[in-house]
């Protein structure tokens, strides 16, 4: 069973490509702009995994009137953490599988309305991130920041792997990518720009 502190809010609305949830607050780095996560359905063992690449924080007629109020902090903070109108966070498909076998494709169905959406766990991250074959998925995504998406979720990918594999996960997808967008040069050097692994200052 999933941890429920890991929980990121409930599908509002799904495709094949992508979904949307709601959650009532952010907490922590939760939900967070390239952080893998999951939705499983309500039985058996398989999940839909996504790539996080919008959250969208909606005003209410409320908060219209509070942003102009000087009001105790202890107010706001109860708005914020009680808001009325969910934040929205975006999320695009990239596989899908059960505790065996995972897919680095579009889920055959979509999850359904209500269901959990969690954040991943780093043996999760590591587990689904083995291999590559995701990339093109997010490469072809018209809809999203698709080189801002793939390289912050690599980024967070390697800080979920041990010290001494960081920088050698991020060579292999380097070399993943230069195998995919040989021929656009200047996309493939924006990206790996983005994943080069920081170097300790002298």
């Amino acid at each position: 069973m999933r941890s429920p502190n890991r929980r990121v809010g409930r599908v509002l609305r799904a495709s094949t490509r992508g979904f949307a949830v709601g959650c009532r607050v952010m907490r922590e780095n939760i939900p967070a702009f390239g952080a893998l996560v999951s939705c499983a359905p309500p039985v058996g063992d398989g999940a839909i995994y996504g790539l996080i690449y919008d959250v969208s924080v909606q005003d209410d007629p409320f908060v219209r009137q509070l942003v102009t109020a000087d009001l105790p902090e202890e107010v706001l903070r109860d708005q914020r953490e009680n808001r009325q109108v969910p934040i929205e966070v975006s999320v695009l498909a990239v596989g899908y599988g059960d505790s065996e076998t995972v897919y680095h494709c579009l889920p055959p169905q979509p999850p359904v309305a209500l269901d959990w959406l969690h954040q991943c766990a780093p043996d999760e991250v590591v587990a689904f991130t083995a291999r590559f074959d995701y990339f093109r998925l997010v490469l072809d995504a018209r809809e999203v920041p698709a080189d801002e998406l793939l390289a912050q979720s690599l980024r967070l990918a390697a800080a979920a792997r041990p010290e001494p594999e960081r920088t050698e996960f991020l060579v292999e997808a380097g070399r993943e990518l230069a195998r995919l967008l040989g021929g656009d040069l200047a996309r493939l050097e924006g990206l790996l720009r983005r994943i080069r692994p920081a170097r300790n200052s002298p």
